[in-house]
């Protein structure tokens, strides 16, 4: 029996929804976003949905991200930019 999309995440915040699909999508997993409205001012809950064979991938990168695995401090911000200022100019 073939299953369809499985639902991974859920949030009342559709800005989270959408940093949460980024990063899954980063990860090469198909996301599906419902929810969170449309145009420039998202409103309402978001959710995301993932194919069956990528449900435990995406759930394990949720935790992940839950768990503070993938902020970004002050420092690693500070490191990007001194790196791109050591790059040669063109």
């Amino acid at each position: 029996m073939k299953r369809g999309p499985v639902r991974v995440y859920a949030t009342g915040d559709p800005f989270t929804g959408l940093l949460t699909k980024g990063h899954l999508e980063a990860e090469g997993i198909a996301v599906l976003m419902k929810g969170g409205g449309d145009g420039p001012y998202r409103l309402g809950p978001a959710y995301l949905w993932v194919a069956p064979e990528d449900e435990e991938r995406a759930r394990e990168i949720i935790r992940g991200i839950e768990s503070g695995a993938y902020e970004v401090s002050d420092d690693d911000v500070m490191d990007a930019d001194s790196a791109a200022d050591e790059r040669p100019q063109r």
